[in-house]
Parts: structure tokens; C-alpha cells; sequence
């Protein structure tokens, strides 16, 4: 369980405090080492699969911690941002993004007691998402505060970009389940919902 892969997870994880702390810190520097927290934070989403894909050192563990660690620290670089613009502009491609990322988590959940997991895989669309939405957090990460900036306007162009990719994979994803979403199954009867 204590691979190289699920460490870098871990590390992704640990850095979630260690982001929030400086964040609040007022001081010049605090955009840009915040942007590079966020940086490793990213490449290590990439890495600790390259490497578990390459050296087979795949695990369950991996498997559910490694998504965590993401939506983790999306969302918590997203509510940060909000809190520090508190703005229509960048508060709704920011819901969009977190609401989708609930929807699709209890998707998969429901998907995996069904034994239908794999019918809601990551997509390609996804990842095209995953990869503008990291560039434009870290982008209004480094820029913050400075709206005129042209990176900033970069980064908001992503991040919406991102969530428009956030809706069409979410609707990919509900396409893929709605058959087992609307069929009735035996042992699901009796559940409350909760």
C-alpha cells in the first residue's frame, strides 16, 4: 500500500494545509508560491499514475485515494479563489465545477454497488478537462488580484472552457448510466436514499 504512487497521493493530500496557510499569508509572494504549491500539487496527480501504471504498483488504495486527492484540492483552490473574488464571473464556473465533481463521485458510487462501475469511466473529454482546469487555477492562482492582467483573462477563458467540459463529461457520464439509473433491481429495493 505504501508505494511510490500512493506517497505522491499522500503528499497531494499534506499540501491541501500547507496551500490554505499560505494563502491567507499577506504578503508579495504569496500568488506565486501559492501557484507553485498548486503546481506540484498537479504534477504529482500525473506522476503518481505514471508511475503506477509503469512500475504495476496499481492498488485499491490508489484507486480511491488518488480521486480524492484531486477533487480535495480543486475544491479548495476554487473556494479560496471565490473567497478572494467574490464575483459572479468566477463564482459560477467554480459551482459548476464542484457540483459536477459531487454528481459524478455519487455516479460512480452508485454505478460501483450496481456492479456497473466501469460504464463510468474517465473519459477523454475528462481529462482534456482535468488539464485546462488545472492550467487555469494555476493562472489565477499566480495572478490573483490583478483582473486587468491578460494571464488572468487567460485563466478565466480556461477555467471556463473547463467547466463547459465539466458539464459535457458529467452528461457523458449520465448518458452511459441512465439505463441502469431507470431499470429496477431487486437488491436495491428497500434503500432510503440517505
Amino acid at each position: 500500500m505504501w508505494n511510490t504512487p500512493n506517497l505522491l497521493t499522500l503528499l497531494r493530500i499534506l499540501l491541501i494545509p500547507v496551500f490554505v496557510g499560505i494563502f491567507y499569508i499577506p504578503a508579495a509572494w504569496n500568488p506565486l508560491v501559492c501557484a507553485l504549491i498548486f503546481t506540484i500539487a498537479a504534477l504529482t496527480d500525473w506522476l503518481d499514475g505514471y508511475l503506477a501504471r509503469r512500475w504495476r504498483q496499481t492498488s485499491p488504495f490508489g484507486a480511491f485515494l488518488d480521486p480524492v486527492a484531486d477533487k480535495l484540492m480543486v475544491a479548495v483552490a476554487l473556494v479560496l479563489l471565490v473567497q478572494s473574488d467574490p464575483r459572479a464571473l468566477l463564482a459560477l464556473p467554480a459551482a459548476i465545477i464542484i457540483g459536477r465533481e459531487i454528481t459524478v463521485s455519487a455516479l460512480r458510487e452508485w454505478m460501483a454497488e450496481l456492479g456497473s462501475r466501469t460504464q463510468v469511466a474517465v473519459s477523454r473529454v475528462g481529462k482534456f478537462k482535468t488539464a485546462a482546469q488545472m492550467v487555469a487555477l494555476i493562472l489565477l492562482i499566480a495572478i490573483r488580484g490583478d483582473t486587468g492582467a491578460p494571464l488572468y483573462s487567460l485563466g478565466m477563458a480556461l477555467l471556463y472552457i473547463a467547466a463547459i467540459l465539466t458539464l459535457w463529461s458529467m452528461v457523458c457520464y449520465l448518458y452511459a448510466a441512465w439505463p441502469s439509473l431507470t431499470s429496477s433491481h431487486e437488491s436495491l429495493k428497500g434503500k432510503d436514499g440517505s
